[in-house]
Formats: structure tokens, sequence, C-alpha cells
């Protein structure tokens, strides 16, 4: 369990999101945007391992609706559509949909919506290092520093990100194991 799981430190630690600048700056449509989406957030390591889409059409057409993103132009999303569905996809595993709205418009009021979405990426990043870091059987100190009470939120829910996706995969070693000692006993 300990080496698999050292395992998953190495890949995890060494996740990386595309910043704004590295967005596409063309209008893409619907299945573009969901293939970009799926390849950036590198299935199956940082969203479900099942065979379940982490966005969907309907999903994206839910979050238009609910005004969670601005309606497509002519059918045709750009990179501010593509970094709210790369944040809301990650967030919604953690946060309800109201909060990531709210979250959502204080960072884009306090930082706009570029920054806002570039620091997200950056602590995101930070926090699977934490946690991958820990999983090598490294000691880690979440809060190392002090932080303004306008990023406190971001830092919060890309730790919490990260500790669902640590105890998710230590829940699986640990399926694996018992199976493994199951079989030993019979």
């Amino acid at each position: 369990m300990k080496e698999e799981l050292q395992k998953w430190g190495n890949e995890i630690e060494n996740f990386h999101l595309p910043r704004w600048e590295d967005l596409p700056d063309i209008e893409l449509y619907m299945d573009q945007v969901l293939t970009l989406v799926e390849k950036y957030l590198e299935k199956g390591m940082i969203t479900s391992e099942d065979n379940h889409s982490c966005l969907t059409k309907a999903m994206v057409n839910n979050y238009v609706k609910t005004q969670m993103i601005p309606p497509p132009v002519k059918k045709r999303y750009n990179r501010t559509h593509l970094a709210f569905l790369i944040a809301i996809t990650l967030l919604k595993q953690v946060l309800t949909i109201a909060e990531i709205r709210e979250g959502i418009l204080f960072q884009g009021k306090v930082d706009g919506i570029r920054n806002a979405y570039n620091l997200f990426c950056k602590e995101q990043e930070n926090a699977l290092h934490l946690v991958a870091t820990y999983a090598k059987g490294e000691k880690v100190d979440i809060f190392n520093e002090t932080s303004s009470p306008h990023y406190l939120a971001v830092k919060s829910a890309t730790i919490s990100f990260a500790s669902k996706l640590l105890t998710q995969k230590m829940i699986c070693l640990e399926i694996d194991y018992m199976k493994e000692e199951g079989k030993k006993d019979e």
C-alpha cells in the first residue's frame, strides 16, 4: 500500500493546470470545450476514475441557465468559459454550486477573472503538491503562511479538494489490500 501511495503522490505532485494565457484564444464549440476540459483535468488523475465524463453538455447548459458562466455567443465558447468550467468542475466536488457561484463572483470582483483564475490554478497545484508530499510519507504544514482574508476561501477549497483526492485514493488502496488479504486467507 505504501509503495502505491508514493507512486500516486509522485504522479499528482506534477499535475499542472493551464493558466489563463495557456487557454485557447479562439472560440470553440461545445464538443471542443468538453474535450479540452477533460484533457486539462487528466481524466482519472484529478477527476473521477470511473467512465463518467467530468463535464457534460447538460452540465454546461445548466451552468449557463443558472448564470454560473456567461452564455456562449453564437454557440461558441471562449477562454473565460474554459476558465470557469475548469474551476467549477474541480470545486463542485467539495462545494455546492451556490457556494462556488458566490466564491467566483467574489474572487472575480477582488482580482478580475484572469487573475482569479490564475490564483485558483496556483493554489490548486500547491494543495495537490502538499497532499502528494504527505502521501509520500513526508511531514507537511498545510497553513504554513499567512494569507489575506480575500484568499482564504480559495486556499481552503483547493486544500479540501486535494484532501478529498487523497482520501479516495486511500480508500481504494485499502479495499485492494483487504481483497488481497482475503485471497491469502482462502
